[in-house]
C-alpha cells in the first residue's frame, strides 16, 4: 500500500516548474530512507511523519525550502540559522541539496530520533538585557546627601526610577527643577514612587 497522498501530488503539480523536480526528489529520498513514512499537509506544505513529524518541504516563488523538525539534533543547526527558511538555505536547484547519501542519512536519523522518543530541544529564553538609567548630576548629589531617599530609590523598579528621572529632567526652569527635586527627595524618604497618589496605597512618613 502506497504511503503517498494526493494532496502532496497536487502541491507539487501546482508549484513553479523549477520547484517540481526538487520536491519530487526530496519526496523520493524520504520514502527510500523510511519506507513506513506517512505524508500529510501541515502549515499548508507537505510534511513527512514517522512516530511524529520528521521534516517538511515547501515551494516558494523563486526557491524551495526543506526543514527537519529536530534539525538541532539531526544536522546540528536550527532552521533559519543561515538566514533562510529550512536547513539548506534557498534551494533553487537539485545541486543545492546535500548529496543523496547524506540526505538519506539525515532522514534515517530523524526517523530514529522519533522512534526513540527524543524530544526537540527547547530554545533557551534570552536573558533580559540589564537596563541602566542615566541620572543627572544634581540628583546623584542630592541622593548622596539623603541616604534614606537613596536607599528607597535604589529599591524601586526600573520604570519607577525612570519616572522620577524624567520628571526632574523635563523641568524647563531652574526653579521648577529645584522644587521637583525637593519633592522627590521627600517622597522617596517616605517610600513613595513618583505617582504614589494613584496606587491606592497608604504611605506614612517614617
Amino acid at each position: 500500500m502506497s504511503n503517498r497522498i494526493s494532496r502532496v501530488d497536487e502541491y507539487i503539480a501546482s508549484a513553479a516548474p523549477f520547484a517540481r523536480p526538487i520536491l519530487r526528489h526530496v519526496r523520493k529520498l524520504v520514502h527510500k530512507a523510511c519506507p513506513d513514512v506517512k505524508e500529510t499537509i501541515k502549515w499548508n506544505m507537505p510534511a513527512f511523519e514517522h512516530h511524529g513529524i520528521m521534516l517538511g518541504m515547501a515551494a516558494f516563488k523563486e526557491h524551495c525550502a526543506v526543514g527537519f523538525w529536530k534539525g538541532d539534533l539531526v544536522l546540528g543547526k536550527r532552521a533559519g540559522s543561515d538566514g533562510a527558511m529550512g536547513h539548506f538555505g534557498k534551494v533553487r536547484r537539485l545541486d543545492d541539496l546535500p548529496g543523496d547519501a547524506q540526505f538519506l542519512e539525515y532522514v534515517r536519523k530523524a526517523a530514529q530520533l522519533n522512534r526513540d522518543g527524543v524530544v526537540r530541544p527547547r530554545k533557551l529564553a534570552k536573558k533580559p538585557k540589564s537596563r541602566s538609567l542615566s541620572l543627572p548630576e544634581y540628583f546623584v548629589e542630592a541622593l548622596r546627601r539623603n541616604k534614606k531617599a537613596a536607599a528607597v530609590f535604589e529599591q524601586l523598579s526600573y520604570s519607577h526610577r525612570k519616572e522620577y528621572v524624567e520628571w526632574l529632567t523635563e523641568a524647563k526652569r531652574d526653579e521648577t527643577r529645584a522644587r521637583r527635586l525637593s519633592t522627590a527627595l521627600q517622597w522617596l524618604s517616605e517610600g513613595k514612587p513618583r505617582h504614589w497618589q494613584y496606587t491606592g496605597k497608604s504611605y506614612h512618613d517614617a
